[in-house]
């Protein structure tokens, strides 16, 4: 770094994790010096300057910090935290600058120094605390893309790995795939140089090699013939790979699978309480979604009008309850890129889309995330129609639109139905849809089940 160039750094509006500007006029302890250095690395990379006032307007004021032992320092922060950090000396016509350069973070890798993961918070540096080490490491790292060591390709179930084959070829109808399961698997990445990685065992796993290296990827059932039945009617824990038990467990699910039925005009209809394409899609997103270094294993407790699934784990850093179904962030991406193999589901989805349509198109409550936190990711899907009249009518616009309705008309019209605001997100699609607005802005009573069902 020359002169010229530590002046346009000056200029720098603020600082921020990748800059820090330091006066040290008499010296700096090395010590503080891995502090700021290991938390620039665990924040992408940045610079430490010593010898510049850390107040607006910066201005070069000098430092004797390390003056003769800049090699000795070196070494020293080698030893106090692990990585080599570039140290450049700097004669300003100011005054003597030293500029220390962190590299950026490796993946799935954090540094401590002193016992510490240290980050900026504000001016200052302060310890991390577990959970956001944990989300660091998070947004890094792809648990199921890791080998498990002691894993042999014995511990895969043959039935699983012909169900991920033939998922492939209706997929993908045109594509060749290896006769061998080994070279079809490591087509897939789901081995790495003939070693199985925990996508693999999630998916393919036999009850032996799932038990033995990666117990909490069970899937545990439970039936209640009541909410507040304590002792369950049924129970079981479904231990092999996803795709060798997935039909076995919408079967278990049906099979409680209650029929509801409700007048419609003259006609009465009957609708299951649970949509098969919704069940399988929040058990998509349950296996795929949830965090395997978490040692809770996925819950699925049925009653007769409500299904919970319940993941370890909270949502993946950037999503929440209220914008999954327009954000996406896939926590293990080698899982997701399998089953998108196979077309079960789309990487750039969550299926939390179908979900929602399905509860819509039936009459139900929307699916409910509402008791989620940091631990664990809690979806409710409810089984009663609750509202016939909004069926009858969004199958009616279908009909006169000549075209079926998608999920953003639906909760467009959802929330018009509910009297709630439109949101933000869904303006657009309302704007598209004006001649239903101008039916809303009609001075006609309003329905008590909302002000497009009084046209019925």
């Amino acid at each position: 770094m020359t002169p010229e160039d530590l002046d346009r750094l000056l200029s720098t509006p603020s600082e921020h994790e990748h800059l820090e500007f330091k006066a040290a006029h008499g010296g700096f302890n090395r010590d503080k010096v891995g502090d700021y250095c290991s938390a620039r690395y665990n924040e992408g990379g940045g610079r430490l300057l010593l010898g510049v006032s850390d107040k607006a307007p910066r201005r070069v004021v000098g430092t004797t910090a390390f003056d003769g032992t800049l090699q000795q320092v070196k070494h020293e922060l080698l030893q106090l935290i692990g990585i080599r950090i570039d140290v450049e000396e700097i004669e300003h016509p100011d005054g003597r600058v030293l500029v220390f350069t962190a590299p950026p973070r490796l993946r799935g890798h954090a540094l401590s120094c002193r016992g510490r993961y240290w980050m900026r918070s504000g001016e200052s540096l302060v310890a991390m605390t577990d959970e956001q080490l944990r989300k660091l490491l998070d947004l890094t790292l792809d648990f199921s893309a890791e080998i498990c060591g002691p894993a042999e390709l014995s511990d895969l179930d043959p039935v699983a790995i012909q169900r991920f084959r033939s998922e492939r070829r209706r997929h993908r109808p045109g594509l060749q795939l290896s006769e061998s399961d080994r070279q079809l698997l490591e087509d897939a990445e789901l081995l790495v140089d003939g070693r199985v990685t925990f996508a693999a065992l999630i998916l393919l796993a036999n009850e032996r090699g799932l038990k033995r290296h990666l117990g909490n990827a069970e899937i545990i059932f439970e039936y209640r013939n009541d909410e507040a039945a304590i002792e369950y009617a049924e129970r079981r824990d479904i231990t092999r790979g996803f795709l060798a038990v997935m039909d076995d467990i919408w079967a278990l699910i049906n099979l409680w699978n209650t029929e509801h039925q409700y007048q419609d005009g003259l006609f009465r209809r009957s609708v299951r309480a649970f949509n098969e394409s919704a069940v399988r899609e929040a058990l998509l997103n349950a296996v795929s979604h949830r965090d395997y270094r978490n040692g809770g294993s996925v819950f699925i407790k049925q009653f007769p009008d409500r299904l919970s699934i319940t993941s370890p784990g909270g949502f993946p850093e950037g999503i929440s309850a209220e914008n999954l179904l327009y954000r996406q962030s896939p926590r293990n991406r080698r899982l997701a890129t399998a089953l998108q193999h196979c077309g079960l589901v789309e990487r750039s989805g969550q299926g939390a889309d179908r979900m929602f349509a399905a509860s819509l198109r039936e009459g139900k409550l929307l699916p409910d995330y509402s008791t989620s936190d940091a631990y664990h990711v809690a979806l409710d899907l409810y089984g009663q129609v609750r509202r016939p009249a909004f069926v009858r009518f969004i199958e009616r616009l279908a009909n006169e639109s000549g075209r079926p309705l998608g999920l953003e008309d639906l909760l467009v019209l959802d929330a018009v139905d509910r009297g709630q605001p439109v949101a933000p997100a869904l303006r657009e699609s309302a704007a598209a849809h004006g001649s239903r607005s101008d039916r809303e802005a009609s001075p006609e009573p309003v329905h008590p089940r909302g002000p497009f069902l009084c046209r019925l």
